[in-house]
């Protein structure tokens, strides 16, 4: 399996392939993934792969029916080497942490779609106990929940542009607040 990041080709791929092969309740992009992978490594517990992965698909009968062994092998090769750069820069270049929001172009003007990531940091979180989390770092995760739990949208609708670009930029320290709290309550592996 290869290391570091994952270029172009190799995001579309599986952006393509979690499109083609989920269901409803499954992860369906790359932002999506990129944003439960985060939540899962910064968690308290450290979580089997099968765990996750069936949730990755929605559950158990949801898991796809690959057309290959080929396709299953570059699925599950790509997502972990994705899964441990995430986990590398987190615990050893916390500044070159940047989550993969996805863009979209409304009159020849890009914007950053965060919303996607936040769905599923969420769901990573969903995957875990973190009740434990204080009352102080609570702030942290409704800088990430308030993008991505559709109940809490009626505050987005309120912003104005720049208070939701500042609700934007507040959700990368945010997750690494949240990892940094965790990670350090964690036993020694």
């Amino acid at each position: 399996m290869n290391s570091g990041p994952l270029n172009e080709e190799e995001l579309e791929w599986l952006d393509e392939a979690l499109m083609n092969h989920g269901s409803e309740n499954a992860v369906l992009d790359i932002s999506e993934l990129d944003g439960m992978f985060t939540a899962i490594l910064s968690g308290p517990t450290k979580l089997p792969s099968s765990v996750w992965m069936t949730a990755l698909w929605g559950g158990e009968q949801q898991i796809p029916l690959w057309p290959s062994d080929v396709d299953e092998n570059r699925f599950n090769d790509l997502i972990f080497q994705h899964l441990n750069d995430t986990a590398e820069r987190l615990a050893t270049a916390p500044d070159q942490f940047e989550p993969l929001f996805g863009f979209s172009t409304i009159d020849d003007e890009d914007y950053e779609v965060v919303e996607d990531w936040c769905f599923g940091y969420l769901r990573g979180v969903a995957l875990d106990d973190w009740s434990g989390l204080p009352d102080s770092l609570q702030p942290s995760l409704d800088a990430i929940a308030v993008h991505g739990d559709e109940e809490q949208f009626a505050k987005l609708e309120k912003m104005t542009p720049d208070e939701y670009v500042l609700a934007q930029q507040a959700i990368r320290p945010a997750a690494l607040k949240l990892y940094e709290y965790w990670t350090a309550k964690r036993a020694p592996e």
